[in-house]
């Protein structure tokens, strides 16, 4: 059961404009630029309306071609899996996962996760959220017997590759040590994306050099997920891997919702994250959204205060203003899946993300001053994971921190935070607040989820389909072309 003090809250008071008592210059601005109440509103009904076409939508079995591709297999998916994992634990999704987890966890030391777009962004916003900043450089005893994490097949980038070559050549040395043995997870749905292929093939013929070109153990450390069907399929079946040793990600969950799936949990399971508590989170929100009213909805809230700041104030950047250093993987996560989602028929916010108090040096100055096109949702956790590092008295005082020697850098924090709301309120520049109770994998669940689900209420207001992505389409389309007319000269 999700507690009251667990729960993620979203918090837009800020945003509203206030009501006029006597006119001034700023009071205008504030009619101009922060959201009327009234207009909030009178889209309620509506967002009811699309919370009811989205639920319906869950339960399509015949899906009509306006409406394709309906990817909304994510909605049920954390509720789903956990009720068939209760059923049947070892023959569940989530039992093989455990499964094939566990025997990566005691079989190396080192963890390569092949993938790009939603088959990787995700993954990278669990491991930096709720794994130590510093885990690769841990020993083994302090991470737990977890191995160190990498990510590679997100780029097409030589370098980057041959670097993370170099790196397993140097420290790998041999193969009968677990401490010194590597494995990896491809992770591609139909296996036709270039980026992870050719990163994919590369990765076996380092594995076939460094186990052997016939090892059996070669087959034990990789861990393919992908569709039901597909090139990558296909080369598993050519390459002699067992049924149950490849995960399959649903047909009706496309890549940017595919966290909830194989795609993320095999790897936080690696990870020694808590699987569980990371679906419960996410069945947590999709309980809250399908059932709560818009008061308390922060799915419902978020999308339609946004909907309105974006096509009735002019405020087409949406700014993810993250207030902890652990979350930024999670905004540019945020950033694929708002971007892919809603940037369709020549419409759609652009979504960015700065971390604080980092960006307040150098983004903050455009935000105060800058042209009023942004809306500031800031990224705030209540609590911090660790005893707080506190400022305390020193003999010398020549930076003058004496005064704040019962401050830690939580009190800094939060200072900044409302001194930044303030300024920013000050010249009409609005800002709302989504609020997690702390960093934990029931509240990363719940937010991942809320974010999704808002994505697609959005989308639905807007009249796009948030499924889908024929604009990336197109360029996979063209590099394969070219490709294939320069190897033919």
């Amino acid at each position: 059961m999700q507690l009251p003090d667990e729960a993620i809250s979203y918090d837009y008071r800020n945003l509203l404009a206030p009501a006029i008592e006597d006119w001034t210059p700023a009071a205008e601005m504030h009619q101009q630029h922060f959201l009327s109440p009234g207009k909030l509103r009178d889209l309620t009904q509506r967002v009811l309306q699309v919370r009811s076409q989205v639920a319906t939508e869950r339960e399509l079995r015949q899906v009509p071609l306006e409406m394709q591709p309906l990817d909304s297999g994510f909605i049920d998916l954390p509720q789903n899996l956990l009720d068939q994992s209760r059923k049947s634990p070892d023959a569940s999704t989530l039992g093989q996962v455990m499964r094939i987890a566990q025997r990566m966890r005691e079989s190396v030391d080192r963890f390569v996760i092949l993938g790009i777009g939603g088959s990787y962004m995700g993954t990278r916003a669990l491991f930096d959220a709720l794994r130590s900043t510093y885990h690769n450089e841990l020993p083994a005893k302090d991470r737990s017997g977890t191995p160190r994490i990498y990510f590679e097949g997100n780029n097409a980038d030589s370098d980057s590759l041959h670097e993370l070559f170099e790196m397993l050549s140097i420290t790998c040395v041999d193969p009968d040590k677990r401490d010194e043995r590597w494995g990896v997870t491809v992770i591609s749905k139909s296996g036709g994306t270039l980026e992870t292929a050719v990163a994919y093939r590369a990765i076996r013929r380092e594995m076939a050099e460094y186990y052997g070109l016939h090892s059996p153990m070669t087959k034990k450390l990789i861990a393919p997920i992908t569709g039901a069907t597909g090139k990558l399929r296909n080369l598993c079946k050519a390459d002699g891997f067992a049924e149950e040793d490849v995960l399959t990600i649903p047909d009706d969950v496309g890549g940017r919702f595919s966290i909830f799936t194989p795609v993320g949990l095999l790897p936080a399971a690696v990870m020694g994250l808590d699987v569980r508590a990371l679906l419960l989170g996410a069945a947590a929100m999709t309980k809250r959204f399908l059932e709560e009213r818009f008061e308390t909805n922060p799915v419902l809230q978020y999308a339609t205060v946004n909907y309105l700041m974006n096509t009735q104030y002019q405020k087409p950047i949406r700014v993810m203003s993250i207030w902890s250093k652990k979350l930024e993987a999670l905004g540019l996560w945020y950033d694929q899946l708002l971007a892919e989602s809603l940037g369709k028929q020549g419409q759609g916010p652009t979504p960015i993300t700065a971390v604080q108090t980092r960006d307040l040096h150098s983004r903050g100055q455009q935000h105060q001053e800058g042209a009023r096109d942004k809306v500031i949702n800031n990224l705030v956790v209540k609590a911090v994971s660790q005893p707080p590092i506190m400022v305390g008295m020193a003999d010398r005082n020549e930076d003058d921190l004496n005064q704040y020697n019962r401050k830690g850098l939580p009190d800094v924090m939060q200072a900044a935070l409302q001194g930044t709301s303030k300024a920013y309120a000050d010249v009409s520049r609005p800002t709302a607040d989504i609020v997690m109770p702390t960093i934990s994998e029931h509240t990363m669940g719940q937010l991942m989820q809320m974010l999704m689900l808002a994505t697609v209420v959005e989308g639905r207001l807007m009249g796009v389909n948030p499924y889908g992505q024929p604009g990336v389409e197109m360029y996979k389309k063209n590099m394969q072309a070219l490709l294939k007319t320069s190897a033919a000269q």
